[in-house]
């Protein structure tokens, strides 16, 4: 497998650090509200990820977290009037209601920044030990002029960074590119007695800590947005690698931009969208065909035409599935034959191409074109005399490959009691050729919204569109 590793800029070979496990850190929400359809796009890619590896036969860990501590929460919690840890608990299950709607398994660990502090101190104590970081009236500043790598993964020069371009600038740092490890307590905010004195973690920190916590000194995957290269994946770079002196991730990956109608998301826009607005509208399992219909690193663009469009083809898979169901259950038993034989060849070489579509950087795009040509191969090999262990390979294979997908996540409806007396009663009539009762009971069942298909397998009934 190859994955393009944001900080060599190129494809490289996917080699664990230890055989046959995978590590993965996946930046998760700050839990101060609903998380927005741009946040839905990472979520999603790296889940996929997840279960492609495992696919693969690897042992997963995966391990997002949930900064539950920084200015955002302590001021939207000032405004509601309750702690912050309230707020943190209510938009974590919150996040667990639209993450579960959009198919995303929940990470092997999700780690709270604020049940972490003992590792988040002992790794700044490490710091400045080593010289690395220095306190100032009870903050903690990295000194970043003490790693000479800094820059190595957005290519930012530390001598370049003016003051105030996407740094905070306080008189107290030695240099304007020297970021907060640990602030000193503000009247009113929560804080944790440190060596220091009473305080909080900085954001980039916590990521560093609670992932060594799980993982490890030497990462396999981290990955996140485009938007957090820089400043917040170069500190961690820069603060993990300071403290260990091991190499602190093997691959980075970054997930291109999601735009609104051709736009950048801005609440100023007022195109700013939480998935729970999103999910008013649109169906989730839609959202989620749409964020895999282009390969990751690349901008997508969200807008009422597309997810019409991903709505379309997720019918079509839906369609196939129902019909190979349908087909399976009057298919002849015995042994495939010629032409059974030539289409699960033809099943076989649209999974291969799946893999390797996957193989290549985790692009989705092109997979999903494999997975349509094992949906076209069943829409015009199978009929209603294939044999059934045919049937049952496609339907493996479909069912296989959207799993790794984490698509085709509803199960075949049965009918209303209502609804299957009234097919009962056609099937009787056809058998006594009463076409006009047949014809009628056709009619009822379509003025209910279903439609009727006669085939060489039996009558077909499903809910129209």
């Amino acid at each position: 497998m190859q994955i393009y590793n944001s900080q060599s800029r190129k494809k490289e070979e996917f080699v664990p650090v230890k055989p046959g496990h995978v590590g993965i850190y996946s930046c998760g929400p700050t839990v101060y509200d609903f998380f927005h359809i741009g946040n839905a796009r990472p979520f999603i890619i790296f889940d996929v990820l997840r279960r492609y590896l495992e696919y693969k036969g690897y042992q997963v860990t995966l391990v997002q977290n949930f900064t539950d501590i920084d200015d955002k929460m302590i001021r939207r919690a000032g405004e509601e009037g309750i702690s912050v840890k309230e707020l943190g608990d209510r938009f974590i299950a919150e996040y667990y209601k639209d993450a579960g709607a959009l198919g995303i398994r929940p990470a092997t660990v999700h780690p709270r920044a604020t049940e972490h502090i003992p590792q988040i101190i002992a790794l700044v104590q490490q710091l400045i030990d080593k010289g690395m970081a220095y306190e100032s009236n009870g903050t903690v500043y990295y000194r970043t002029a003490s790693f000479p790598e800094y820059g190595k993964l957005s290519g930012q020069d530390v001598d370049d960074l003016d003051a105030g371009a996407r740094v905070d600038v306080e008189d107290e740092k030695e240099a304007p590119a020297d970021f907060a490890l640990w602030k000193a307590e503000k009247p009113g905010e929560p804080a944790w007695d440190s060596p220091w004195g009473s305080g909080r973690p900085g954001w980039h920190i916590e990521c560093s800590a609670m992932s060594m916590a799980y993982l490890g000194d030497t990462l396999d995957i981290h990955s996140g947005g485009r938007d957090l290269l820089f400043p917040h994946h170069e500190n961690e770079i820069a603060q993990s690698e300071g403290a260990t002196g091991h190499p602190f991730v093997k691959y980075w990956m970054h997930n291109g931009f999601l735009n609104i109608d051709n736009e950048k998301m801005s609440k100023s826009l007022g195109n700013f969208f939480t998935v729970r607005d999103i999910l008013k509208e649109y169906d989730a399992e839609d959202v989620r065909m749409f964020m895999l219909s282009a390969q990751y690193r690349s901008p997508l663009n969200f807008s009422r035409d597309s997810i019409e469009q991903a709505r379309a083809s997720l019918t079509r898979l839906y369609t196939a599935r129902d019909n190979l169901l349908f087909l399976l259950q009057a298919a002849p038993e015995g042994e495939p034959g010629e032409a059974d034989r030539a289409f699960i060849a033809e099943v076989d070489d649209c999974r291969s191409r799946f893999d390797a579509a996957m193989d290549d950087d985790l692009n989705t795009a092109e997979a999903m074109g494999a997975l349509f040509d094992v949906v076209y191969a069943a829409n015009t090999s199978v009929h209603a005399g294939t044999a059934k262990a045919a049937i049952q390979h496609a339907l493996d294979v479909l069912h296989q490959l959207t799993d790794i997908l984490g698509l085709l996540s509803k199960k075949p409806g049965e009918l209303p009691i209502e609804v299957q007396a009234l097919a009962d009663q056609r099937v009787e009539a056809r058998k006594q050729k009463n076409w006009a009762q047949s014809d009628a009971l056709r009619t009822q069942l379509n003025e209910m919204g279903y439609t009727v298909e006669d085939t060489a397998a039996g009558q077909k009934i499903v809910k129209a569109l």
